[in-house]
């Protein structure tokens, strides 16, 4: 009778489930239901409902993938995000394999770097990662195929290059940067003069790659060339709005070539309301702590 209770069957009483039969729970089997809940709940709420429930949410099942984007979205400081992704690694016990979150700081990646022995999936956009913490622990990501540092201003071509000699499993890149007209008049300034560093140390230090997206890159042909040079298992190409990149000689016979293949030119007004929503959301929670 428990067990047709559990899953919804006949014979319950106004069909309540089995608190029974939940406890019995294996919770590994357990995690796989209760991951499907957004991370706050599962923090603040679902711990109360029974010890089993606790004892999947305090153990590491839960937390084999951290996606805790829509929480750090919330957020603007840099200090919580780090205290949280803290906590969610440690109930890891180190087995994590994903770690997606928004405005990490140098604490929270230093931690997590150390911490995770086998991460595959690392997103870290609009993040506060320094070139000097990333280059110091690039060592302990050699597992990492999927790395998303976009919008990440305080990573130059060394961080880049630092992770790129270390993860050598690494087919998935994501460095897309904000359109000049979202960012402020003194990085505008900045940002206009042409810098091909960190195409070349994409080109030189990650040959594996297959998915590739530098929205608003400020490399030329001359970079795009090293990595169509070295970068031979591209399938996805994104250069929108790389305002250098002319695709002269042969380089744009060679572009259309690739699979999924997004020009300079090529209007794409996603990327432009992702960044511009993630900062309207960061200016709303600097408001609210104003206020």
């Amino acid at each position: 009778m428990e067990k047709r209770e559990a899953f919804g069957g006949g014979g319950g009483r106004n069909g309540v489930v089995s608190r029974a039969m939940w406890e019995e729970l294996n919770p590994e089997i357990l995690a796989l239901i209760l991951v499907r809940i957004p991370v706050e709940e599962l923090l603040q709420t679902i711990p109360l409902v029974c010890k089993s429930w606790w004892s999947a949410v305090a153990g590491p099942y839960c937390w084999s993938e951290i996606d805790v984007e829509d929480w750090c979205r919330r957020w603007s400081c840099f200090d919580r995000v780090d205290s949280l992704v803290r906590k969610l690694v440690r109930r890891s016990r180190g087995m994590c394999k994903r770690l997606s979150a928004y405005r990490l700081g140098d604490s929270g990646f230093a931690f997590a770097a150390n911490w995770v022995r086998c991460l595959k999936v690392l997103e870290i956009p609009m993040s506060d990662v320094s070139d000097r913490i990333m280059e110091k622990h690039a060592e302990s990501l050699a597992t990492l195929t999927v790395l998303d540092i976009s919008y990440c201003s305080k990573i130059t071509n060394k961080g880049i290059e630092a992770v790129g000699k270390s993860c050598k499993f690494l087919i998935q890149l994501k460095r897309n940067m904000p359109p000049m007209e979202l960012e402020e008049e003194e990085t505008k300034r900045a940002r206009r003069a042409l810098d091909e560093t960190e195409a070349m140390a994409i080109a030189n230090t990650m040959p594996g790659l297959n998915r590739l997206e530098l929205a608003y890159g400020r490399f030329s042909d001359h970079g795009l060339s090293a990595i169509l040079t070295n970068c031979k298992s591209l399938t996805r190409l994104n250069l929108v709005g790389c305002s250098y990149v002319d695709l002269n000689g042969d380089l744009e016979e060679t572009c259309d070539r690739i699979t999924d293949f997004q020009a300079p030119w090529t209007y794409y007004d996603g990327h432009i309301l992702a960044i511009a929503t993630a900062s309207d959301d960061y200016d709303d929670e600097d408001e609210d702590d104003d206020n």
